[in-house]
């Protein structure tokens, strides 16, 4: 397959009526379109419209993979939900980013070339489903996918080492951000590293939720409680973005600088190192150790069977076959060694040189002979 592209939209808040999917369906004959979604992939053509258009009419979600390294993930909030203030200080030196309005929603655009799209062959199918939870994350105020984005400019060594972290740390990290992390090639190492600290995500204990939900003025309780009847499906996300702590207050102790966020993903780095090496040797050993136990067991064998073994490889190299002929060899190498061990390599010599002789003739045998080295002396 020269070329493949892959497309999914998602509509999460409202589904797609009627005309909505007479309409996409106009666009593509072949997409697999229901009331909450489009999907479709290419292999000699292509969307046949412009995705943001797309995200602008009908969907909250979209996701773009092509085979030769190009991703993108669009989100549409609605934009009381996302301040550009607040994700300024993750965007800045990322120019493959745009945050947009569109009437009364912000759409979050993300498009990077040239992501390294590794060994194993990728559809793109499941991809979106993965990565929906963080449209809700971001309307609950978490800005971690935002981070990534940022950790993203310090892979690409766009920000220098004394600056600061604008969240104290990603951790613990969710499926739904470790998805992100891989799906656009951001350094593992450096995830890692960020994901070491963190600001405590645990849910909000009933108390807490209950004096925050207290002080929320009587008039205002009234009109979420409208919203909440009249089917917003936004009204929880807005109650959890007032309570989450959405940021670190820069400058912050706990904050780090990105110089040492990159000396400590070096160091989770080298450390991976060093087990895969540990691991490497450890399984060497193991097949050192596996050999070894083979060939002791084939060694008693052999003198077990005695004299009677030179009559096994005789009857092997008259089956004339490659088999025969390997079998014959086998057995003619391990005699060897066990000669070298007993200290009867004279006799194991004696008994080798009549074999060639006799076979000479055998040009396949003797080859297999020269190739495992069981040579006479003379």
């Amino acid at each position: 397959m020269s070329e493949y592209q892959y497309y999914e939209f998602q509509a999460v808040d409202r589904p797609l009526d009627k005309d909505a999917q007479e309409a996409l369906r106009s666009i593509s004959s072949r997409a697999r379109i229901t009331a909450t979604s489009f999907s479709n992939h290419y292999e000699w053509g292509d969307l046949k419209g412009d995705p943001r258009k797309f995200m602008e009419q009908w969907f909250d979600l979209h996701l773009y993979l092509a085979n030769w390294g190009t991703r993108r993930l669009m989100m549409r909030l609605p934009k009381r939900f996302l301040n550009s203030m607040d994700v300024d200080p993750f965007l800045r030196e990322v120019d493959w980013v745009d945050v947009l309005t569109s009437g009364g929603n912000v759409i979050v655009d993300i498009h990077r070339d040239e992501v390294e799209p590794g060994d194993d062959w990728d559809d793109g199918s499941g991809r979106l489903a993965a990565l929906a939870p963080l449209r809700a994350d971001v309307l609950s105020g978490d800005l971690r996918v935002f981070y990534l984005l940022w950790l993203t400019a310090v892979q690409d060594e766009l920000i220098s080492d004394d600056k600061v972290e604008p969240l104290s740390g990603i951790g613990p990290l969710t499926g739904a951000l470790e998805a992100f992390a891989e799906f656009f090639d951001i350094d593992r190492e450096l995830v890692q590293a960020a994901a070491e600290s963190g600001v405590d995500d645990e849910p909000i204990s009933g108390n807490a939720l209950r004096e925050a939900l207290t002080a929320i003025a009587e008039d205002e309780k009234t009109e979420l409680l409208l919203r909440v009847v009249e089917g917003d499906s936004h009204v929880a996300a807005e109650l959890r973005s007032r309570i989450r702590d959405k940021r670190c207050a820069p400058p912050s102790a706990s904050c780090r600088t990105v110089g040492e966020l990159r000396r400590r993903a070096q160091e989770i780095r080298e450390a991976s190192e060093r087990a895969k090496a540990e691991a490497r040797e450890a399984e060497r050993r193991r097949q050192a150790e596996e050999a070894e136990r083979g060939r002791r067991a084939r060694f008693k064998a052999l003198k077990q069977r005695g004299d009677g073994v030179w009559g096994e490889i005789e009857a092997e190299i008259e089956r004339r076959s490659a088999s025969g002929y390997d079998n014959a060899a086998s057995l003619l190498s391990d005699l060897q060694a066990l000669a070298a061990e007993e200290g009867s390599q004279s006799e194991f010599a004696r008994r080798l040189a009549s074999i060639r002789t006799r076979h000479e003739k055998k040009r396949k045998f003797i080859e297999r002979l020269i190739k495992l080295g069981c040579e006479s002396d003379d």
